[in-house]
């Protein structure tokens, strides 16, 4: 099956066909800056752009940077706080033409490494964190999610732990990889402390220069792995989670 994955982050909004069956993205990806403010009118004509820029008519599904419940966002940190409240599914539908599925941009994420990427037949706890404009989470018990987790949000030091340890944290301050490295490290440890996970994937864009930084952590227990699909997971996880597919995201 085929469906058009869109990942709505906090500094660039993607979309793509995705073959569902194997995780593989149908063509190159298009990338359009989040809008600021990140209103919902903005971010819906983004979202309606990218599919049209495809002319895509099929299943759609699309992932939202904070807790998302039924197709409505309960929690904004780094989009316009009018998305509160709001009915994203309701609004994509009615951009798009056709019904749209949307869930935590990290819980999709997840969904396609449990699937296609790093977590694949892995059992035990495993938790996915993704690094970008903030640090998004999923955790997975035995393959099987649990929604909504926001494990960026714990505070350290007196602050949410993404304001420390988010790849744009890293860019703002300017920090070097040991020095961001250490924040990430201490991240985890709280993280570990909580949860206790077997496995820890790391994602987002910054995964993709894992080996300048995944080598460098420390005090951590659990084995710690790149994600698989890189900066792409959130699309794959997002066409994964349509109608036709709902069963794979349990």
């Amino acid at each position: 099956m085929q469906a058009f994955g869109i990942d709505i982050g906090g500094t660039g909004i993607k979309g793509a066909p995705v073959d569902c069956a194997t995780g593989k993205l149908l063509s190159e990806r298009k990338k359009i800056l989040t809008p600021h403010p990140a209103t919902p009118e903005a971010v819906t004509e983004v979202v309606r752009e990218l599919v049209q820029s495809f002319g895509w008519k099929g299943e759609i599904g699309a992932t939202f940077p904070g807790v998302v419940i039924g197709g409505t966002i309960r929690s904004a940190a780094n989009v316009d706080k009018t998305w509160i409240d709001t009915n994203a599914a309701g609004l994509f539908a009615k951009a798009t033409g056709t019904e749209v599925a949307v869930l935590n941009d990290a819980d999709a994420a997840g969904i396609a490494e449990m699937t296609f990427g790093a977590g694949a037949g892995v059992k035990g706890s495993v938790l996915m964190l993704t690094f970008g404009t903030g640090v998004g989470s999923a955790l997975f018990t035995d393959g099987v999610l649990v929604r909504n987790t926001e494990f960026g949000h714990i505070e350290i030091r007196g602050k949410d732990a993404e304001k420390r340890a988010s790849e744009h944290a890293k860019v703002s301050h300017e920090w070097g990889w040991k020095d961001w490295t250490e924040r990430v490290s201490e991240y985890l440890q709280h993280i570990e402390a909580l949860v206790s996970p077997d496995l820890i994937i790391v994602g987002g864009g910054i995964s993709k220069e894992s080996e300048k930084w995944v080598p460098l952590l420390e005090g951590v227990r659990a084995k710690i792995v790149p994600a698989t699909l890189l900066n792409d997971a959130g699309i794959v996880g997002a066409a994964m989670a349509t109608g036709g597919n709902a069963a794979v995201a349990r």
